[in-house]
């Protein structure tokens, strides 16, 4: 059974490993992850989650036998919610590669090792930063005096309307 101190720290790794995860830093997050399982009762919910997490995690740096393992043992995991999980991942992890030819793939470079791009080496840009144009009030349009509406102007609606009725009747009665 794992301490309350115990439980805080996988807490604390488990919560680093996800932002670690998001930030496509999957190594860092598999260590923070095998650390925070270590530390907390891997039967309880959050310890399936760590789990899940863990199994994910090993997929995204490649190590898929590591993944369908664990995910594996998930499967009979006390917890209802890790166990439907892990169902589903070890679905996904133990279907077959389809296969594809390399122009579909895209190639996406590592940045990390890339030099940082200083604003200025951009073409275009505005060493002192990006303008942003101020924002207008937004006026309310003045209410209309109805006594000031021209209503001349509508006698084209009845001149349509009455020709229209016009020509329906005519085409009407020709069929």
């Amino acid at each position: 059974m794992s301490t309350p101190e115990a439980t805080d720290l996988a807490r604390i790794n488990y919560e680093t490993a996800k932002e670690q995860f998001e930030m496509g830093q999957y190594r860092q997050a598999v260590t923070c992850l095998e650390q925070a399982s270590a530390l907390i009762e891997r039967a309880t919910p959050l310890g399936g989650d760590i789990q899940i997490w863990l199994v994910t995690a090993y997929q995204a740096v490649g190590d898929y036998p590591a993944a369908i393992t664990l995910c594996r043992k998930l499967a009979r995991h006390p917890n209802w919610a890790t166990r439907q999980q892990s169902r589903r991942l070890l679905a996904i992890l133990e279907a077959p590669r389809l296969a594809s030819r390399p122009e579909w793939n895209v190639s996406i470079p590592d940045l990390n090792e890339a030099d940082v791009a200083q604003p200025s080496d951009r073409k275009g840009s505005n060493p002192s930063g990006p303008r942003r144009p101020k924002p207008r009030p937004i006026r309310e349009p003045e209410p209309i005096d109805p006594s000031q509406i021209n209503r001349s102007d509508n006698q084209f609606i009845w001149f349509a309307l009455i020709s229209s009725l016009l020509i329906l009747t005519a085409l009407l009665g020709f069929s």
